[in-house]
């Protein structure tokens, strides 16, 4: 457990080095993210960073494209490139572009950026896994206000309609998006009961619980004939203090002083 915890602060202080470092990006949301991030590559996908096109592997998608800084610095300390290259995260001539791109970044399953698309995309793999009798599973993080997308819920009939019980959702819920409270703009809510009525078994997690995070993806891979959506509870811009549940965080850059200061907390 502690190796994991270790990873998450690594995979975060990547994520503020990133976006520091371009001077733009989406940190709030990448922030909330990390420890699921960090259980998913770390302890539950069945991956190889020395072969990222291996067919046997489990799939990611990160729907929140955006959010690409946390997939990034966990593909970095994953080992599928070397950790420096974070430091060229939206400059001219990167492959770290702002979102996510399969053609150029080992590791990156689908190219995302287009809110409400990945779960289709998600979909078509898992159902792929299914005609081809492969193992693998597929993950894929939807946003909370993302799933405002009307594309998500074609997507959530589709994932029972094939019984894709190789399929696991993960919605980040940090109750924020780019405008606002996720309530304020376009409730999702109840999202359980939305998905359950879309035919998925729901488990809902904390977010920033690894052991929790872990049990819940146990859960969900022994879940059989239909998908699974876990609902993560999470805080934007965890562990950094100034950037904690503030919407004006969701994508803005920290300053020299606030990069010094989010880096020494996450020391």
């Amino acid at each position: 457990m502690d190796m994991l915890e270790e990873k998450a602060k690594q995979i975060r202080k990547g994520i503020i080095e990133e976006v520091y470092q371009a001077q733009s990006g989406h940190p709030g949301g990448s922030l909330s993210i990390a420890d699921i991030l960090t259980v998913l590559y770390f302890k539950e996908m069945n991956i190889d960073p020395k072969n990222p096109n291996w067919e046997e592997r489990d799939r990611f998608v990160l729907s929140k494209g955006h959010c690409s800084p946390a997939l990034y610095a966990t593909l970095a300390n994953r080992g599928f490139f070397d950790v420096e290259e974070l430091k060229t995260f939206r400059k001219i001539d990167s492959r770290l572009q702002g979102h996510p791109d399969r053609k150029h970044i080992p590791g990156v399953d689908m190219t995302t950026g287009s809110l409400g698309q990945g779960l289709s995309a998600a979909n078509g793999m898992a159902l792929a896994g299914k005609l081809d009798h492969k193992t693998y599973r597929v993950y894929c993080v939807l946003g909370d206000g993302e799933i405002e997308e009307g594309q998500v819920w074609e997507a959530a009939m589709t994932a029972n309609k094939y019984h894709l019980d190789n399929l696991c959702i993960i919605v980040d819920n940090n109750r924020l998006q780019i405008d606002g409270e996720i309530e304020e703009v376009m409730s999702p809510y109840p999202i359980d009961e939305k998905f359950k009525s879309f035919g998925f078994e729901v488990i809902k997690v904390d977010g920033h619980d690894i052991e929790e995070i872990i049990k819940g993806f146990e859960v969900a891979r022994n879940i059989k004939g239909k998908p699974t959506c876990i609902i993560a509870s999470t805080i934007k811009g965890k562990g950094v203090s100034f950037m904690e549940n503030q919407v004006g965080w969701h994508g803005k850059a920290p300053t020299e002083e606030q990069y010094k200061q989010a880096m020494e907390e996450l020391s």
